[in-house]
């Protein structure tokens, strides 16, 4: 049996190695510590609000396959302590995806990724509007990146 601090040391080393935990933002991309930043000014100017960033608002996902991480930040995962749907909405939440020096924000409901043979496609689910129905339908919208740009299939252009 391991003892409790051992287990601690050794969360603590995990932690360590993990990229951007919540309470260090120095490491972000200025555009990631911009929109956070903001966020905290927003929770701030409704009723004092205090911003959270909750674990998982910062990944590292492999965006373009090139092997290296890229950036990717949830506001899914950010909350205010006074206002419940601050930023989020019936269409969803906004992720930013910065890759390279290309940021490109969409509104969705959840995203994930999927590896093909020719490299990772990001599926978001939007507003069912955006596939010709309503907020009750499901729309799925499929981002690859090539040349550096995102090409996309689905959804309204």
């Amino acid at each position: 049996m391991h003892s409790f601090s051992a287990h601690a040391a050794c969360l603590a080393a995990l932690l360590s190695a993990l990229p951007a935990a919540a309470q260090d933002l120095a490491d972000l991309p200025p555009e990631f510590r911009d929109r956070i930043e903001a966020a905290r000014a927003d929770c701030a100017g409704f009723d004092n609000g205090v911003l959270s960033v909750d674990w998982g608002a910062v990944s590292r996902p492999d965006l373009d396959g090139d092997f290296n991480p890229d950036w990717a930040l949830d506001e899914f995962r950010l909350a205010c302590s006074t206002a419940v749907s601050l930023f989020c909405g019936t269409g969803g939440c906004t992720t930013t995806f910065k890759v390279g020096d290309t940021v490109t924000t969409i509104l969705n409901k959840g995203w994930d990724l999927a590896l093909m043979n020719t490299g990772p496609v990001l599926l978001a689910q939007v507003h069912g509007s955006e596939c010709g129905g309503t907020n009750l339908n499901r729309c799925v919208v499929a981002l690859t990146w090539d040349e550096g740009r995102w090409n996309r299939v689905g959804g309204a252009e």
